[in-house]
């Protein structure tokens, strides 16, 4: 599955800088678990959760829809929504002067990207892709 490795690869340095800026945040505050009542580490730690609750599901639909035969333009624009999603509202929910406009595109794309890669997933294992 090279086009679901592709983009996993892609992926991984937005979780990793959501994931970084977890651990300055919990050091300054000195919590090591939890938020403290912290709003920025509350906002960091949703922002880290978030990501990793909906992007490995969808990568597993993207891969299943790619193991079934599913177009490479198809799995390029559902890793590229996905990818465009998840920078988005990781940047849109970390800021304590929220833009909910980021946040909000984020989730519409990520959705997005599920429901079409479900899809996918569901024509590949009705054999309609190959």
């Amino acid at each position: 599955m090279p086009i679901t490795a592709l983009w996993a690869a892609l992926l991984a340095p937005v979780f990793l800088w959501l994931s970084m800026r977890v651990i300055p945040l919990r050091h300054a505050g000195r919590v090591a678990l939890g938020t403290g009542g912290d709003p920025a580490l509350e906002r960091a730690v949703r922002a880290q959760a978030n990501f990793a609750e909906y992007v490995p599901f969808t990568l597993i639909l993207i891969g299943l829809a790619e193991s079934g035969g599913a177009p490479s333009w198809v799995l390029h624009a559902l890793g590229a929504t996905l990818l465009a999603g998840r920078a988005a509202h990781g940047w849109g929910i970390t800021r304590l002067q929220e833009d909910f406009r980021f946040r909000t595109v984020g989730m519409v794309a990520t959705f997005a990207t599920i429901a079409l890669a479900a899809a996918a997933a569901l024509v590949a294992s009705l054999g309609g892709w190959r």
